[in-house]
């Protein structure tokens, strides 16, 4: 998928960049494939605003999506690829032997027609998914599963890939797309291959508005602010933190101070830290 630009014809379209989708297939999505997808605006059950800086945005629709890749031995025939606006990657849509459709992320390489297959017999190909175990020591997944039959949780983003290290025992080395290092079960579900949409990350937003159309609002710098609304707030002109470092509103240390608890359960399967010097 190529990156457009755009003649600058006004300031915003100077810097702006979008994709020009030419490899998807499908413009309408699967209707009994749809869920209504509610906006909150950074609110929890009680109303309370406990993510800022998010509301409005366009409306979209959930894309139920299979993450298990469960139904082993029966082979699935890709559709269509179609665009996803609750994710960076785009889906595939597949239909299974037995007349099953679902929509699964689209590995770099599948196209119309191509014959995807789960479980141990599937071979090592882009888009197929195979139980840890079973893929060869070095191959690039993606999708991958934190406990069995969960679900891929990891790596699931445009362009992204993780490596299978080695296999010791019960577990399975993976290095993720960060560079951590990290022990998964060997009975966990992977998928074969890179996610496709690689020129997301050469993508421009070019302007505000594109980015409050995906939900986000302003952001206000706390040193811009009144002493009575943020810590780094008043002063003459530009002013100084005034304090031994950066805060946040209600005072509690940012930038750079670590928050992960120390006795999380999943610590003693990370090998090495992605920031490990």
């Amino acid at each position: 998928m190529a990156v457009k630009s755009y003649k600058p014809t006004t300031a915003s379209r100077r810097g702006m960049t979008v994709l020009d989708y030419s490899n998807l297939t499908k413009k309408k999505p699967e209707k009994n494939l749809l869920k209504i997808l509610k906006k909150h605006s950074g609110r929890n059950n009680s109303g309370k605003i406990t993510v800022r800086h998010r509301g409005g945005g366009n409306k979209r629709k959930y894309r139920i999506i299979d993450f298990k890749r469960n139904k082993f031995g029966v082979k699935a025939t890709v559709k269509a690829i179609e665009y996803d606006p609750n994710r960076s990657c785009n889906i595939a849509l597949v239909e299974y032997e037995d007349g099953v459709k679902n929509y699964i992320l689209a590995a770099n390489e599948i196209k119309v027609g191509d014959v995807l297959e789960s479980g141990e017999k599937a071979d090592i190909k882009p888009g197929n998914a195979l139980l840890l175990k079973d893929i060869p020591v070095g191959t690039f997944i993606h999708n991958v599963e934190l406990s069995p039959k969960q679900g891929g949780i990891l790596v699931r983003s445009a362009g992204a890939s993780a490596q299978l290290m080695a296999k010791e025992g019960k577990y399975a080395l993976i290095r993720l797309p960060s560079g951590e290092l990290r022990k998964v079960l060997i009975v966990c579900c992977a998928t074969i291959g890179q996610l496709g949409n690689l020129d997301h990350a050469n993508v421009k937003v070019g302007k505000a508005g594109k980015t409050r159309h995906k939900g986000f609002r302003p952001t206000v710098r706390g040193s811009v602010m009144n002493p009575c609304d943020h810590p780094h707030g008043g002063g003459e002109g530009k002013s100084p933190v005034g304090r031994p470092g950066p805060v946040t509103p209600w005072g509690k240390p940012a930038l750079g101070f670590k928050t992960r608890k120390k006795n999380k359960q999943s610590n003693k399967y990370i090998v090495r830290r992605r920031n490990a010097k």
